[in-house]
């Protein structure tokens, strides 16, 4: 067996729960190695370019479910990207940039904003996020239970 090209900084499970510090979230995500980039549920997305060019991004989430009430954000639009989901169906979709906390690791990640109700869980954690992480498919909450 070939040894790992990096040292992992954690081993993961399929799901755990993180903090998104910067929104004041806390909320269980799934692990997905076959997603590249990752994902948050996102409502009444809309954008707005300030006096100085600089564009926004506000839009609705969760923490608690969709039964909890929704809380408004407004972030600094990171990018757009064109994602292709699982079933083939392709879309633009914005990205923000914010810190993360999964255990004792803080990292920032980039999070695609969709449409994520019709999901069991509103995060969706992807290879990009994952870099020198492992997964233990077979184990859930490794880091913290919900």
């Amino acid at each position: 067996m070939k040894e790992l090209p990096y040292q992992a900084k954690a081993v993961i499970g399929r799901r755990e729960m993180v903090t998104l510090p910067e929104l004041g979230l806390h909320l269980c995500c799934k692990a997905d190695t076959g997603a590249r980039t990752s994902a948050l549920h996102a409502e009444e997305i809309t954008t707005e370019e300030d006096a100085s060019g600089q564009l926004w991004i506000s839009f609705i989430t969760h923490s608690g479910g969709p039964d909890t009430p929704g809380h408004r954000y407004t972030l600094h639009l990171h990018d757009r990207r064109r994602v292709t989901s699982s079933n083939g169906h392709s879309e633009w979709r914005y990205v923000i940039r914010t810190p993360m906390q999964l255990g004792d690791l803080h990292f920032p990640v980039e999070l695609t904003l969709t449409d994520r109700s019709n999901m069991r869980h509103p995060m969706l954690l992807g290879r990009r996020a994952m870099r020198r992480l492992l997964v233990a498919p077979g184990a859930a909450f490794l880091h913290g239970e919900p």
